[in-house]
């Protein structure tokens, strides 16, 4: 299968090219490199296993559509984005750009080109605004109320991505995903906070956290979301499907988890909670199960060990 992935050279992206990789596909990455970077994708140029062509450009940019009509692909996996909430709400009309007028860029490049599918990276953290507790782990069903401008991109280019299957049949699954978090992960960048106390802890620095640590997430490996793409490049057309892994995880256990690994017993520093932050966020999985026949297999003790070694590797 000839394939296509925006973003390619990011954290998630590029772990997905491995994938696509390994099964034997060609791969076309787009990365203007503005948070992704080649030695992400070191790996990949080196693997015999299938062909990587990067291409560094921009999403926004007209010869995107030229570049997708050139090759061909099969499948668009649409990972490419504007990626901090923070920076959707201090510059909203930057994060449209990026993530609703590039998003429909890339819709057109795959219409012309003549694919069959877009496979999209959407948030499970944000398209659902602020569910209450009581409707823990969310579902697909419940009313997307994004609270952020990067949460309402993602669930305009839903809207997008509808309207392109009805209007020239070019089929979707949109991926509402969870905390991701694993190898290749920038604590500098979007800051996943696993790979911020993975950095911080190695380095015997102190760890912070913000609020009381009782906060949830809902943490998944990035091998695991990686499956889901993979898995719905043929399966959950037309659908919205939620990858997470159903499991509620506060910021104190993540820290006493990691903390353990590196065998320290020195605490976390507490800081005043950051505005606007979700107290709780968990998805229901189970649609994903029955659709993609996915389910996550990394537990948080096992993940948060590899993504350990993978920040040791890299500092040695």
């Amino acid at each position: 299968m000839r394939t296509l992935v925006t973003g390619g050279a990011g954290f998630i992206g590029s772990n997905l090219v491995d994938r696509l990789l390994a099964e034997g596909h060609t791969v076309d990455v787009v990365d203007n490199l503005s948070t992704g970077s080649l030695a992400n994708l070191a790996e990949a140029r080196r693997s015999r296993d299938g062909h990587v062509t990067f291409h560094q450009l921009d999403i926004r940019s007209p010869d995107l559509a030229e570049l997708a009509n050139k090759v061909h692909p099969e499948v668009v996996f649409h990972l490419a984005a504007q990626a901090d909430v923070r920076v959707s709400v201090a510059d909203p009309v930057f994060d449209t750009e990026v993530n609703v007028l590039g998003s429909v860029r890339v819709l057109e490049a795959a219409r012309v080109s003549g694919a069959r599918k877009v496979v999209f990276a959407s948030s499970g953290g944000t398209i659902y605004g602020d569910p209450d507790p009581a409707e823990l782990p969310v579902k697909e069903s419940h009313p997307q109320v994004p609270l952020s401008p990067y949460g309402v991109a993602k669930k305009a280019v839903g809207d997008y991505l509808v309207a392109y299957r009805e209007l020239h049949n070019l089929e979707f699954t949109a991926l509402a995903l969870a905390n991701v978090y694993g190898p290749r992960q920038d604590p500098n960048g979007e800051a996943g906070v696993v790979a911020i106390f993975a950095s911080r802890l190695l380095a015997g620095r102190p760890c912070t956290v913000f609020g009381d640590g009782t906060q949830t997430r809902d943490f998944v490996y990035v091998d695991d979301v990686v499956d889901a793409f993979a898995r719905a490049a043929d399966r959950g057309g037309g659908l919205l499907l939620n990858v997470g892994t159903g499991v509620e995880t506060s910021v104190n256990t993540l820290y006493a988890t990691m903390a353990a690994h590196v065998a320290t017993d020195q605490p976390a520093v507490l800081a005043p909670a950051r505005p606007g932050e979700l107290e709780r966020s968990c998805l229901d999985p189970r649609r994903a199960a029955i659709h993609l026949g996915w389910k996550p297999w990394t537990t948080l003790a096992e993940g948060t060990a590899a993504v350990l070694d993978w920040f040791r590797a890299e500092r040695a």
